[in-house]
């Protein structure tokens, strides 16, 4: 296993995340299962384990900690979250940390971070009524939290006005990164700015769920013919070897044969080469049928609804490759006459549009994608104390 240095810490550099643990047919835990992976993760040099209050349904904290009490507590790292994205009408900080500290039966966590900070929660995490992360750096000075962080799925400009505000205060960051979403979801900026504030990089979705691990026959001919020992999903792994600011890359693992191919992956250090890593993003590019939008704003000016139409195409742009929350969430937090069944088709994007882009067409159809999508629990926006 390869491992990471972060402050006093010696992480492995294969995270297990605990969103996608097996599950029985009434959609409980597998716990028998779970735990031998745990075991097999754990016994083969993973130390960081990661969950959430809301992973399933709030049974994962439970779970991961009584599994991992099987092990010395200094051989381990815990990683949980404090869940800002759920909807609440008051906020007791105190009361859901101590809450996941006793499911997961431990005095303290070593990485806890902010949940998917992003555009419609901002105002709650920094609403001084009820002070959340002002409670957490509490808990962090008292030992109940080794580092704070943060995750994010927001759009850049909210990932870079919280960089502003908290960015001195948080240790590190987790983001969706690989081949795909470093264009698609404009990830390399966020990545670029992590860097240049010296955020160490924690990475969630390395294969954008299975999607990455799985090509076409003659796409993954391609790879095999490249590196004959690799599995599809190790070049995703690989890809990201090639960024030297990642620390931890989590795979959320569902059966043991992930667990087992990631943990050879992992095993040694292998970045893809410069003719490899272009092979991959070539195979990956195609991947998204892509509107060629390039924002150069010509047809805001135009629009009566006053659209933030390149904006909208980008998230359109992510929802044409899969049905995307992220894209959910973001149209979630607009005002309702800024979302895309706003638009009223009435033609003046077109007129200017260089690339001949049909607008109102995509709208529409952006539009039916999310209305398919089922509806994240999200927060509703709440007036921020100045």
């Amino acid at each position: 296993m390869q491992y990471k240095t972060f402050k006093d810490a010696k992480l492995s550099a294969l995270g297990f995340g605990n969103m996608r643990l097996p599950t029985l047919d009434n959609g409980t835990i597998d716990t028998d299962e779970a735990n031998k992976m745990i075991a097999y993760a754990y016994e083969n040099g993973i130390n960081y384990f990661d969950t959430a209050y809301g992973y399933h349904g709030g049974e994962s904290e439970r779970f991961i900690g009584a599994s991992l009490a099987r092990f010395p507590r200094d051989t381990w790292y815990l990683a949980s979250k404090f869940p800002g994205y759920e909807k609440r009408a008051e906020w007791k900080p105190a009361e859901v940390f101590e809450e996941q500290l006793q499911k997961c039966a431990v005095d303290y966590f070593d990485f806890y971070l902010l949940h998917n900070v992003y555009e419609n929660n901002l105002k709650t995490y920094l609403n001084t009524k009820w002070n959340i992360i002002d409670y957490l750096l509490a808990q962090k000075d008292a030992g109940r939290i080794k580092y704070l962080g943060f995750s994010s799925h927001a759009g850049n400009e909210i990932f870079m006005k919280f960089l502003s505000l908290y960015g001195d205060k948080m240790e590190f960051c987790q983001i969706e990164l690989n081949a795909l979403d470093w264009k698609l979801q404009d990830a390399k900026t966020k990545y670029k700015a992590l860097i240049e504030r010296g955020i160490p990089v924690w990475v969630m979705e390395p294969v954008r769920g299975g999607r990455l691990a799985s090509l076409s026959a003659a796409n993954e001919e391609r790879l095999k013919a490249a590196r004959p020992d690799e599995s599809i999903a190790a070049w995703a792994f690989r890809w990201l070897q090639t960024l030297p600011q990642v620390s931890v890359t989590l795979s959320g693992m569902t059966r043991m044969e992930q667990v087992q191919d990631n943990v050879r992956t992992f095993a040694e250090n292998k970045p893809l080469n410069t003719d490899e890593k272009k092979l991959y993003e070539e195979i990956i590019s195609g991947l998204a049928e892509m509107l060629p939008c390039t924002s150069c704003r010509y047809c805001l000016s135009g629009c009566p609804r006053e659209l933030d139409i390149p904006t909208l195409l980008a998230l359109y742009n992510d929802c044409r490759f899969e049905p995307s929350m992220i894209a959910n969430m973001a149209v979630d937090a607009m005002k309702p006459s800024k979302r895309p069944s706003s638009c009223i088709a009435c033609g003046k994007c077109l007129e200017v549009c260089p690339q001949s882009i049909n607008v109102p067409e995509a709208l529409r159809h952006f539009q039916s994608i999310l209305d398919k999508i089922p509806h994240f629990a999200l927060v509703p926006p709440v007036e921020e104390d100045e």
